[in-house]
């Protein structure tokens, strides 16, 4: 939710990227990103000094600190004023601007916090508007794991018990790299776009049944453990019997899409039985899929082929 996203959160998450300081508003820390969750519904939570609209995140760089220094003083005083009125989450000073005299001790008034970098002001507003959007974006929990096979990440469902785990243990030993057990979580960071990760306590661990709990960066190393990963591709695996199997579909496979946060995801059914290497299974499906990318289809190709034997005979 909205409000579970603080000043705090915003600052611990950006500080070394954007060297930020606090200046004055300390108080500030634990103010809401947002002061009213329909705020999050148009995309622009941080930007340049605006009274018209004012931004929850007011960043000041030369050019806002040059129109308030072209003021007269009653009427500088009166934009400041106003710029702490309007309540704003936070107001960040860039470019190393010293700022006017007046504001740590409005900020401090206020309680409103008051941050400084020595970054242009261009660099600053991508990073408080990318972090800001990641996270207040939807986002949701799936059971399964969630790896990096070949380069794509890919996540493992299917039934409890049904191998996800051992699988995925199989899969780095190849050389895949683990982002997340039992329970990933997915944020969509653009219109087509869902990013993984791995909840903060459950991160490089790995249960496999009769082995319990696994750390996998203490096992293989640190290149087996990836922080996060787009999602690209579903891998559903399903206990079927030799009849059921012998009655999918031999051309085309069992190839469909899952709905993730409103976006469309392909999705692959491996059957589960006796004697079938799952390893071997998920990683061609992968490079079946990264074909498919690509704009080739095995099964018309071969279609094609069929079609064009029949022609010249």
């Amino acid at each position: 939710m909205p409000h579970s996203i603080r000043v705090r959160d915003l600052y611990d998450a950006l500080s070394d990227r954007l060297e930020l300081s606090w200046v004055a508003g300390e108080a500030g820390a634990d103010n809401p990103l947002l002061s009213d969750p329909s705020e999050a519904s148009t995309g622009i939570i941080v930007g340049p000094l605006n009274y018209i609209h004012p931004n929850r995140v007011q960043v000041i760089g030369p050019a806002e600190e040059q129109y308030l220094n072209t003021l007269r003083p009653a009427n500088r005083l009166q934009a400041l004023q106003q710029l702490f009125s309007d309540q704003p989450a936070a107001v960040v000073l860039v470019n190393d601007i010293a700022g006017a005299a007046e504001l740590p001790g409005m900020a401090n008034d206020a309680k409103v916090a008051l941050l400084r970098s020595p970054l242009p002001d261009n660099q600053v507003l991508d990073n408080l508007q990318y972090y800001a959007s990641l996270f207040l974006s939807e986002k949701t929990t799936l059971h399964g794991v969630f790896l990096e096979v070949l380069g794509m990440g890919v996540l493992l469902t299917g039934d409890p018990a049904v191998g996800k785990s051992e699988l995925a243990l199989d899969l780095i030993t190849r050389g895949s790299r683990l982002v997340a057990d039992d329970a990933p979580e997915f944020t969509r960071i653009a219109p087509d776009i869902i990013s993984g990760t791995c909840p903060p306590l459950l991160r490089e661990f790995l249960e496999v049944r009769g082995l319990g709990i696994l750390n996998i960066r203490a096992m293989f190393g640190d290149s087996s453990i990836k922080r996060t990963k787009y999602l690209r591709l579903i891998v559903h695996l399903k206990r079927m019997s030799s009849e059921q199997i012998s009655g999918m579909d031999r051309l085309s496979g069992a190839h469909t899409n899952r709905d993730v946060l409103g976006v469309s995801i392909p999705q692959v059914t491996v059957p589960v039985a006796p004697g079938r290497n799952l390893s071997v299974l998920v990683e061609s499906a992968v490079r079946n899929h990264l074909l498919r990318l690509k704009g080739y289809d095995a099964t018309e190709v071969l279609i094609e082929r069929q079609q064009q034997a029949i022609l010249d005979q």
